[in-house]
């Protein structure tokens, strides 16, 4: 599979799932003053929950590893999570690699901000990368993303594509990450279509079970399509192959999240009823920090990728999605009016 590359402004391609990442997350046998082993290895990631198989958010995360691989030639190590670890395992895995040279090491995923804080203040010459969490450290970048805004190029598409005027959100885990995406949806549904019924339910307060658990995503998908819902936009991890599931055996829309859900070999099947995804360039980011401690020039601090970056946008490699009348242009209107700022997109639902 190939992925067409989004971050052009700042000169990131990305590619698909083209090489297998050498998988070795050690520890060295010392550390050194400086808080590290005296030697880079190269890149680092720790998935999220779900882990690396979810088409999505972390498989995402694995493609700009990948991409680091194959064009810097050096060494990247991949760890998954363990079922119900705590704040101290993730610092074990994230202190681990760090002694074992890799850098920059990159946790995938809000959840390993309480780490990532206490470990970056130990090695000091290391460079972390933190993916939906701003964590402060001279040593630490902070890789956000304007989820809002692809969101809401997601719910003009929806708006553009139902005809029963009811369409479906499914959340992974009801909190403000998760928040933005509901919010940019439901504005863009709003603003493309009055009087479409947004229809929106939360999976689990537990990331473990909201974000890792696809017969949750489509007990959840089977119900808003039995209350009309045609088509329903997910922001569900893992969880979201369900919704996509059930939407598909139902012949209705759905739309993906993160990676080109359309593009994904193992959601093949489906791949009919994936309208588009909402795109979150996690690889990009990830490359993008790889390549700046590569330059020697490591980026620190917030990096934003939003739609002025193509850090985030939406996919139209599913060719009916330039069938249906009127949606790729309002998509692309919508775009143009977040870019040059006459639209501005809600990060919080309305109450």
């Amino acid at each position: 599979m190939r992925r067409v590359t989004r971050l052009t402004q700042i000169a990131i391609g990305v590619t698909g799932l083209a090489l297998a990442a050498t998988a070795c997350g050690g520890t060295s046998s010392e550390n050194n003053k400086d808080g590290g082993s005296g030697k880079n290895l190269g890149l680092a990631i720790a998935y999220d929950v779900g882990g690396k198989g979810d088409q999505s958010f972390n498989d995402s995360a694995y493609e700009g590893l990948v991409k680091a691989q194959k064009e810097f030639g050096y060494k990247t190590a991949d760890q998954e999570p363990k079922d119900g670890e705590s704040d101290d395992d993730k610092a074990q895995r994230l202190s681990n690699l760090a002694k074992a040279g890799y850098n920059p090491v990159v946790g995938i995923g809000y959840a390993y901000g309480p780490a990532m804080k206490d470990v970056a203040k130990k090695f000091p010459k290391t460079t972390f990368g933190i993916v939906d969490s701003v964590v402060e450290g001279d040593n630490v970048a902070s890789l956000v993303f304007a989820e809002n805004e692809s969101s809401y190029l997601a719910g003009v598409a929806a708006a553009k594509a139902t005809k029963s005027n009811h369409v479906g959100f499914v959340g992974g885990v009801d909190n403000e990450l998760i928040n933005k995406f509901q919010a940019g949806f439901e504005q863009g549904v709003a603003d493309t279509k009055k009087g479409v019924k947004v229809e929106v339910q939360y999976l689990d307060e537990d990331p473990a079970k909201g974000f890792a658990s696809p017969d949750l995503g489509e007990a959840a998908a089977d119900k808003q399509l039995e209350d009309g819902a045609d088509v329903i936009y997910h922001a569900a991890g893992l969880s979201g192959q369900g919704v996509i599931k059930a939407a598909a055996e139902q012949k209705k829309w759905v739309i993906g999240v993160d990676s080109d859900q359309y593009a994904q070999k193992t959601l093949d099947k489906y791949k009919d009823y994936i309208l588009t995804s909402a795109l979150k360039e996690v690889g990009g980011s990830v490359y993008t920090l790889a390549k700046s401690v590569k330059d020697g020039k490591p980026l620190s601090g917030v990096q934003t990728f939003d739609l002025k970056v193509d850090g985030v946008g939406v996919a139209e490699t599913n060719p009916q999605y330039k069938t249906i009348p009127g949606l790729a242009d309002a998509v692309a209107k919508a775009k143009q009016g977040i870019v040059d700022g006459t639209i501005k997109v809600d990060t919080k639902p309305k109450k």
